[in-house]
């Protein structure tokens, strides 16, 4: 008896130092409120959301794509290489419609009296003008190269955008689900902390009738520590994740993410055949280096153009006086020009020899990169459909985690288990309920990447 009585009063002594540490102090609480973009995880998450309202911008997916594609210097560049290509095929177009056409005055005052052409006498004054055009009729099809690379350039562009939009889109679904992601980790984390908490009152409350041993509760005290301690980093963690949301859709501080209702869950109404197939075709990224490849090829035939000779029309009018306006005398000149240039320093054998290099290395890089968009949405597709099943099974772990921990719960009261199998199947619910987000997680994002290649959106979302 006085064994016992011994123990009990060592146990109350072991309790009242675990009620001492599992008590939340006024330090963690504090951190938990004062975190930027946070919430506490201490006290009802009913009375903490309209503060978290309060202070976040909240935004749901098209808001945040919209946002993103606003100021996502990848994007603007993008965009604004369209309106160049275009400006680059008006140009061509303007060369092989246009002459080109050049006016130049000039006005001369002489220290001493000069014979002036325009009025016929010794003056100091001297006036010119001149108004000349040029148009070359043949270049050995320069021009017309010129124009068919332009557009090429113009397809490459507009293919350039439409990737970078998805490329954009891409990094902000993976920046909005990954605060959806973190924010139910911190859940996951909170209900730990308050199953450690439930766990550790009711190993006191054993400790105390004499039906477990004081062990008993240091190991959920220790478990209760852990719990917290990953609370807290997944505070930290919530709040990186909507400073980068909030970075991606152009806000200077944190942003929350929106919710999803669903996330998909059957297969990808496409095959993955058929996927590949029309990857392949017409995916942006291919496009652009089709395009690319065209342009080279372009320019190859421009540069080689040069061995022929240019035709060219010109006119000019000129007229000289000693007055502002020179029409004192006026000449008119216009005819015919050809430009035959046989030898060069070996510039025009130099320049034509760079440009097939050129074309050889975009036909390289086209082949290469169709290549690698076939390897690409295998990958993503697979991605997808493993992550979907994965998500499926997690779910079902979650379940069975659950009632593998309501099962060990009964048996720890009833004395059937020990507080080590009480923890474990704990950390087991916590592990599978972390896995079922991270699974949901990585199947939006495999979707995205899909999306992305194929340019396209999948699903109507």
């Amino acid at each position: 008896m006085t064994g016992i009585k011994r123990t009990r009063c060592g146990g109350g002594l072991l309790l009242l130092v675990a009620g001492f540490l599992a008590a939340p102090g006024p330090a963690s609480g504090q951190y938990a409120t004062s975190m930027p973009g946070t919430e506490a995880y201490t006290g009802s998450r009913a009375d903490q959301a309209p503060q978290a309202t309060d202070s976040l911008l909240v935004v749901d997916l098209p808001e945040a794509l919209r946002r993103a594609a606003q100021v996502d210097p990848d994007y603007v560049a993008a965009l604004r290489q369209v309106g160049d290509a275009e400006w680059v095929r008006r140009q061509a177009w303007s060369a092989f419609l246009l002459p080109s056409i050049e006016f130049q005055w000039s006005y001369a005052k002489f220290s001493s009296e000069q014979f002036n052409i325009g009025t016929g006498e010794l003056t100091d004054e001297l006036t010119q003008a001149t108004l000349g055009g040029r148009y070359d009729i043949f270049r050995g099809g320069a021009k017309v190269f010129d124009m068919r690379g332009a557009g090429a350039e113009v397809e490459g562009a507009k293919a350039g955008e439409l990737a970078q939009r998805f490329e954009t889109a891409l990094g902000t679904e993976a920046d909005y689900y990954d605060v959806i992601a973190q924010v139910e980790l911190r859940r996951v984390a909170a209900e730990r902390v308050r199953r450690a908490e439930q766990q550790l009152a009711v190993a006191r409350a054993r400790v105390l009738s004499g039906a477990a041993v004081q062990t008993d509760s240091l190991q959920l005290v220790l478990e209760l520590t852990r719990a917290q301690v990953d609370l807290l980093r997944q505070e930290a963690t919530v709040t990186v994740s909507r400073l980068q949301l909030g970075r991606r859709v152009g806000h200077a501080g944190p942003v929350d993410a929106v919710p999803l209702d669903s996330i998909p869950t059957g297969p990808l109404p496409i095959a993955q055949d058929s996927a590949y197939r029309e990857a392949l075709y017409s995916s942006p990224s291919v496009e652009v280096a089709r395009a690319e490849a065209r342009v080279a090829n372009e320019a190859f035939k421009s540069e080689r153009s040069s061995y022929f000779p240019t035709i060219s029309l010109f006119g000019q009018w000129a007229g000289f006086d000693d007055a502002l306006v020179p029409d004192a005398t006026t000449r008119t000149t216009y005819g015919v020009a050809l430009n035959f240039p046989i030898w060069n320093g070996a510039v025009r054998e130099l320049n034509v020899y760079r440009a097939s290099t050129r074309r050889q290395v975009a036909e390289a890089a086209r082949s290469d990169r169709e290549r690698e968009v076939g390897r690409d949405i295998v990958a993503a597709y697979q991605a997808y459909e493993t992550a979907r099943a994965s998500a499926e099974l997690a779910a079902r772990a979650v379940v069975v985690a659950r009632e593998n921990l309501r099962v060990q719960q009964e048996r720890y009261q009833a004395g059937a288990s020990t507080i080590l199998d009480l923890i474990t199947a704990q950390v087991a619910q916590t592990e599978a309920e972390a896995e079922l987000v991270q699974a949901r997680f990585t199947t939006r994002l495999a979707l995205a990447a899909v999306e992305a290649i194929l340019g396209r959106r999948v699903f109507d979302r």
